[in-house]
């Protein structure tokens, strides 16, 4: 078999080419004496003309052809007559006139129509049926700017002289923030592999064993539950380690690429250049944020001290418990109706707030709150968040982490409502400085690592010796796009007694850390180089710059919101003898 040309590639000047094209059909038209087809491949569409006069025995075949049949056609590309011309297809000049037809395979009636938008169908039909659905033109087109965008990235870190290096797939449990895929043994019963969240450990390793500059586009595996921008189960980041390096050496390195992708590969116009660097408390108080949008302003402003003693119980009882007060002025035309404003308090609820007081300014500021606020603290309010006719100032009263998420929340909403998220525009950032260390999530009161175990604390030792835990923080960076989290990255922690301390503080004993990472203090005890890194998530920046509602859009073959495969019915039922050799009984209480 054979093809001399792609059916999305034929142009006018191919007229009276003899033409050799393979296929699907997407469509058949019968005009009574000519049948017309349009043939697709992964490069477009042509359409085919079977006329009897020219060919009975193809126009015979012809007849037979249905949606989906593959084909092959031989034929002379012709131009078509001028009020004949479809405009909307890159062929559309031309037709072939079909002169030979053989149809290599016959297909079932699809379960849904391609040439139909995808939301016509149901997801997990389409899911189940992906082999079909990967025929869409979107699909082509998302598959082919993927594979570019992989060769663009390898291109630029070897032109930077890093090094491509896989790690292992079949790895140890280690606490990197979310659950691990664990890999029951067979040959050491009772002991299981786990498959790597990241390569962390060995990309470090990898610094230490004179690989000063490396990367690869890494799979990683959690066993969290999916979302919009999380896949289930796995995905793919481009991971980067560098020795000898500081802070702003990554930067450096990194902004240059992310800008030649995000303009070469979605045409969004770059808000600011260089990328602004924000402190994570900075971020948190400002956008209520550690990934905030910044394509729109809105920052939140602290009217703690304003609100001290003010009358409003609200508030003051918030500043008495140490908390704070921070006011969201919202303007862009704000008007909100009073089922709108139900709305926003419901947000900021969910992020821990009691409750939602407001001030909208008409000709005079209105709100349930002002009889509770003298006259003079409206008007320093007002001033101090420089509020306007038109505008609305929403108010958090409470711990300074729960003011700060809530009114975030309430910020992100309120972008989305008054239309400011605009997908002609990339806001970069990197937020840095983040802590080293927060309450956990799991065990109330207990001090943990916030991100990285393995990031350096800014002040070293002596920083861990002195400073309380929540206080301490660390060369730690994140990068932000269009409000979301695309990479995590910092300067390690390369200095065995420093990275003890600081297990330590999180409650892991010397022998703890010795049996989960007793192979990384040994090569830290045999000269380990300063070094850092990130990892941006390659799926999540697909999904961003293709303004994707989700991130399963960006996957050959995704799980479902639910995390199962659909097509391969999995997770599923493994046979005894299986289990038996891995030494696994299944406990199969209802």
């Amino acid at each position: 078999m054979y093809r001399t040309h792609n059916c999305g590639e034929l142009r006018a000047k191919d007229k009276g080419k003899q033409v050799e094209l393979a296929g699907w059909v997407q469509s058949r038209r019968d005009h009574g004496h000519v049948i017309f087809i349009d043939l697709r491949d992964r490069w477009g569409l042509t359409q085919i003309a079977f006329d009897p006069e020219r060919s009975k025995k193809a126009w015979k075949e012809a007849d037979k052809l249905r949606a989906e049949f593959v084909i092959q056609v031989k034929g002379i590309v012709r131009k078509r007559p001028k009020d004949m011309i479809n405009k909307k297809l890159d062929t559309g000049e031309i037709e072939v006139d079909g002169n030979e037809l053989i149809i290599l395979n016959e297909s079932k009636t699809p379960p849904f129509e391609l040439d139909k938008p995808e939301f016509e169908a149901n997801e997990n039909v389409r899911l189940q049926y992906r082999f079909i659905d990967l025929r869409r033109p979107k699909l082509q087109d998302m598959l082919k700017m993927r594979d570019e965008m992989i060769r663009r990235i390898r291109a630029y870190f070897h032109k930077h002289d890093f090094r491509e290096v896989q790690t292992p797939i079949l790895a140890n449990s280690s606490p990197e923030g979310a659950r691990d895929w664990l890999v029951p043994s067979r040959l050491y019963p009772g002991k299981f592999y786990a498959l790597p969240q990241a390569p962390q450990q060995f990309k470090q390793l990898l610094m230490v064993g004179g690989v000063d500059r490396y990367f690869q586009i890494a799979p990683c595996f959690r066993d969290e539950d999916p979302r919009m921008d999380r896949a289930f189960g796995e995905f793919y980041q481009l991971d980067m380690e560098m020795a000898f390096v500081e802070q702003e050496d990554i930067f450096n390195i990194m902004d240059p690429l992310m800008i030649e992708l995000t303009e070469d590969f979605s045409g969004k116009k770059i808000i600011k250049k260089p990328f602004p660097r924000i402190p994570w408390r900075e971020a948190m108080e400002k956008y209520g944020s550690d990934k905030p949008d910044l394509r729109f302003d809105f920052e939140i402003k602290s009217v703690t001290d304003i609100a001290r003693n003010c009358g409003f119980s609200v508030f003051n009882d918030a500043v008495k418990k140490d908390g704070v007060v921070h006011a969201l002025k919202i303007d862009k035309g704000a008007k909100f109706s009073r089922k709108e404003l139900d709305e926003l308090e419901e947000i900021a609820k969910e992020k821990g707030a009691k409750g939602l007081a407001y001030i909208i300014m008409d000709d005079k500021p209105k709100s349930p709150i002002l009889k509770f606020l003298d006259e003079k603290v409206v008007k320093q309010i007002i001033k101090e968040v420089d509020a306007k006719k038109g505008d609305v100032i929403f108010f958090g009263a409470d711990k300074w982490r729960v003011v700060c998420e809530s009114l975030g929340a309430v910020r992100n909403e309120c972008g989305a409502r008054l239309g400011l998220k605009d997908n002609t525009k990339a806001a970069w950032a990197w937020i840095v400085d983040m802590p080293m260390y927060d309450y956990s999530e799991i065990e109330q009161g207990k001090i943990d690592f916030a991100h990285n175990p393995f990031s350096m604390p800014q002040g070293g030792m002596k920083a861990l010796e002195t400073k309380d835990p929540l206080d301490i923080v660390a060369y730690q960076y994140d990068y932000v796009l269009n409000g979301i989290e695309l990479t995590s990255g910092a300067i390690r922690n390369h200095n065995p007694k420093i990275m003890y301390k600081a297990f330590e503080i999180a409650g892991y004993s010397k022998k703890e850390v010795d049996a989960k990472f007793g192979h990384m203090i040994r090569a830290f005890e045999y000269g380990a180089p300063p070094h850092g890194g990130n990892a941006p998530g390659i799926d999540r920046l697909l999904m961003v710059l293709r303004d994707c509602d989700s991130i399963r859009d960006i996957y050959a073959f995704p799980k479902d919101g639910a995390g199962r495969d659909v097509m391969l019915d999995a997770p599923s039922e493994v046979e005894d003898a299986q289990l038996k050799e891995l030494h696994i009984k299944i406990d199969k209480k209802d």
